[in-house]
């Protein structure tokens, strides 16, 4: 069977990219599409024999550039030659799952949410955008909107990576999908046996959406130890707003290796994740290892935090929801709430065996239902 894979782009490593090395475990001889890929980045972890790009690839620093180009993404795509396969996955969280294919060809795609400066987030991005962007932004979004709905009618099935995804397909486009959470490399990821060494940590990306402040600000002003990982373009204004806490205990590692990450995950007294995200990988990393999470309530979290058993939860994005949440999970510490074994056994529910076992299933159905409508060739 020879198999066709798209994804978005391909200009560094993330969630999104251990969702398409999973699937290039399951069908290792197939062939990827995408927008734009940096060889330089990503050769080791996508060879590139196996990547094909789009027309977007010659345009100057288009590996630097490729969010400017939202409006050319979707004749990119359509422009992709996908006759000669028996079977097309994507991994979509942009506009990969608006390839054309073949009535015949069964098309899975992998939703790791809908555009989000698109839709529900629309008025965010616009409200931190500057001038030129916001002007462009109310020219082009409308017709992206509608091409984008359009486009999501085009595969056989819509998987999701969370119900909190599902029912933002179900709104924005209208259709049901299938949630499959994505994998979680929890094999590599285990309890050290140690007790905690103290500190709270914060482990994300430095920008806005993540609300490392609120991390930053709640230990800083109830003197708690707090470690954060990571790097970005908040990194600057994140350390300015901790030297504003004197005496505050909180370092900054930088980027760190994934040793030196699975070494503060397993050391740590709990993760603190303040954002609302898709999924989030990193909350289950961290209960992998055996660590609680304390976790802004609101998307993917819920699905994969216990309250009360493997973390607990906060109702606000602010400092003082996340003091409260401190307060409550440190009581429950103390009461024995929190078993290392117990919650990395939870985490264990989200590896990447069952990532696989449960997508297989999905593309068997899919390829059996177009196949009983009368798409064979």
């Amino acid at each position: 069977m020879k198999v066709a894979i798209t994804h978005d782009w391909l200009v560094n490593y993330g969630g999104g990219e251990r969702v398409l090395q999973q699937l290039l475990v399951m069908y290792p001889d197939a062939d990827i599409y995408t927008l734009v890929y940096d060889k330089k980045k990503m050769a080791g972890f996508f060879p590139p024999e196996k990547v094909h790009v789009s027309r977007l690839q010659r345009l100057p620093m288009a590996t630097r550039l490729y969010t400017k180009m939202l409006s050319l993404m979707p004749g990119a795509w359509e422009e992709f030659d996908l006759t000669g396969y028996d079977l097309v996955l994507s991994s979509s969280s942009s506009c990969a799952k608006g390839v054309i294919t073949r009535p015949d060809t069964p098309h899975v795609a992998y939703i790791h949410s809908p555009m989000r400066y698109a839709w529900d987030l629309y008025f965010d991005y616009y409200a931190r955008s500057g001038f030129l962007t916001r002007l462009f932004m109310k020219r082009w979004i409308p017709a992206l909107r509608q091409w984008d709905y359009v486009s999501s009618q085009r595969p056989d099935c819509l998987v999701a990576n969370s119900a909190y995804i599902a029912r933002r397909i179900q709104k924005f486009w209208g259709r049901d999908a299938v949630v499959v959470n994505p994998p979680v490399n929890t094999a590599s990821l285990t309890p050290d046996g140690l007790p905690h060494e103290g500190f709270y940590l914060a482990f994300s990306r430095m920008v806005a959406y993540k609300r490392l402040d609120m991390a930053i600000e709640a230990c800083g002003r109830t003197g708690r130890k707090l470690v954060v990982v990571g790097s970005g373009g908040q990194e600057k204004e994140l350390r300015k707003l901790a030297s504003s806490f004197p005496g505050a205990d909180i370092s900054f590692t930088g980027r760190i290796s994934d040793d030196a990450v699975r070494s503060y995950l397993q050391r740590c007294r709990a993760l603190l994740f303040c954002a609302q995200e898709d999924f989030g990988i990193i909350p289950v990393e961290a209960q992998a290892c055996g660590r609680p999470v304390i976790a802004y309530g609101s998307g993917g979290v819920l699905e994969t935090v216990v309250d009360g058993k493997t973390g607990v939860f906060f109702d606000r994005q602010d400092a003082d929801s996340l003091i409260d949440a401190l307060g409550r999970f440190e009581k429950l510490e103390a009461e024995g709430a929190f078993d290392s074994a117990a919650i990395a056994s939870h985490a264990a529910s989200f590896s990447e065996d069952r990532f696989r076992s449960q997508m297989a299933a999905v593309i068997e159905k899919t390829v059996a239902d177009v196949k009983n409508a009368g798409g064979t060739r």
